[in-house]
């Protein structure tokens, strides 16, 4: 099934690590960026005062971020006066601007209905690393360094579904449609997620984690995230259609309700259909394991090996036999909850789904004496220094067995 291009999405995109004059209006009493010649050839343009619709994004380091909807005007600053052309982008003040400063970096991407996505992220943080890698450009001196999006460019693959969707773009399967015999029995109401996760596996039968455990784990996810996507918009265009009416009149409260609930589904659901399938992956391999066992402090880790009793029966130092896997289908700060399991096992291993961490938060787990686990397929989005020290799927089974032996 074909899954897409950034070509899709996007017509092209600029990227430059902001200065004081581009970001700091206090400094410089400006709100405005240059564009380059080759902005203007691949996707900008030159209509003089032009106003484009912009979404704006401030992708706060590790945390949350900030989203505004509002405008931006490019507009040539030497318009009709004799010397040349000298174009920039205006953009107004507002959470996002106020927000951004001196070395973020700044994502000017224009998409293909017109709509401008103005994106900064601070400096070596993951959002930052991630971008980078997903249009595949880095900053380079004081301007902008851009490119223009082709069809001859590779389909989007898991990784980089996994960054558009963080940055809030919307996109569906080329050929979703063909889904729709697999999820015709659910209606317009969800499975549970351990039935969605054991349909999108039954469904894959070509697909056996005995032969490549990332590339099965990665595959499972995907065709299960591809049928969530299509099941979903069939129960939101269902609720849509009914519309948000109540004795009163405009059921505000039931929208927002409702909303909040799509929101919600989608970050849970991730989350849990990576404990299914990672479990499925450790059956398939004969790893002896628990799910959700209790330890002290009633800490709960995802996987624990090889069981319960093992771990209770353990001196305080621990046991070789012993090993833990927290799984997160994205870490941001959340890694260091991981930290707290298992008391008795020094060593920790967290699996995550979230391409591109950047470097500084590696470097903290590896001191913290936790291992990363990143599936095969996602492992392309760190840096070659990274990669070097992160285990696949398959290297913590072999881990995980050797001990078991």
């Amino acid at each position: 099934m074909k899954r897409g291009q950034l070509s899709d999405y996007f017509e092209g995109v600029g990227i430059k690590r902001l200065s004081a004059v581009d970001a700091e209006p206090k400094t410089s009493n400006q709100h405005e960026v240059g564009t380059t010649k080759k902005m203007r050839d691949d996707f900008l343009g030159e209509t003089h005062q032009q106003k484009f619709p912009a979404i704006y994004i401030w992708l706060g380091g590790d945390q949350e971020g900030i989203t505004e909807e509002s405008w931006a005007t490019h507009y040539d600053s030497r318009f009709n006066k004799p010397r040349a052309a000298e174009w920039r982008l205006y953009y107004p003040s507002n959470p996002v601007t106020e927000a951004m400063g001196e070395g973020d970096t700044l994502f000017l991407a224009k998409d293909q209905s017109g709509l401008l996505w103005f994106i900064v992220a601070p400096e070596s943080s993951t959002s930052e690393q991630q971008l980078f890698w997903l249009f595949g450009l880095r900053p380079e001196g004081k301007s902008f360094v851009s490119r223009e999006f082709s069809v001859e460019e590779p389909e989007l693959d898991f990784a980089a579904r996994f960054i558009l969707d963080e940055i809030g773009v919307e996109f569906e399967e080329p050929e979703a449609d063909k889904l729709d015999a697999i999820i015709y029995k659910f209606g317009t109401t969800f499975p549970k997620t351990a039935e969605f996760s054991d349909l999108a596996r039954l469904t894959l039968p070509e697909v056996r984690a005995e032969d490549d455990p990332d590339a099965a784990l990665i595959a499972w996810l995907d065709h299960e995230e591809a049928l969530f996507r299509r099941l979903e918009r069939r129960v939101v265009s269902s609720r849509i259609e009914a519309g948000f009416v109540n004795s009163d009149g405009t059921d505000v409260d039931g929208f927002i309700s409702f909303s909040l609930s799509v929101q919600n589904r989608r970050k849970s659901r991730m989350g849990h259909s990576l404990e299914h399938h990672l479990a499925a992956v450790l059956r398939s391999h004969d790893v002896q394991h628990v799910r959700g066992a209790v330890t002290e402090h009633n800490h709960k880790p995802d996987f624990l090996f090889p069981d319960l009793a093992t771990y209770q029966t353990a001196p305080p130092e621990g046991d070789v036999r012993l090993t833990m896997l927290g799984a997160k289908s994205t870490c941001k700060d959340r890694w260091r909850q991981v930290l707290a399991e298992a008391e008795k096992i020094s060593r920790k291993h967290l699996v995550t789904l979230e391409p591109g961490i950047s470097e500084p938060q590696t470097h903290q787990m590896e001191a913290s004496s936790l291992q990363l686990v990143v599936p095969k397929p996602v492992q392309a989005s760190y840096t070659v220094a990274q990669q070097g020290w992160l285990w696949s799927v398959a290297d913590f089974i072999g881990a995980v067995r050797l001990k078991q032996t």
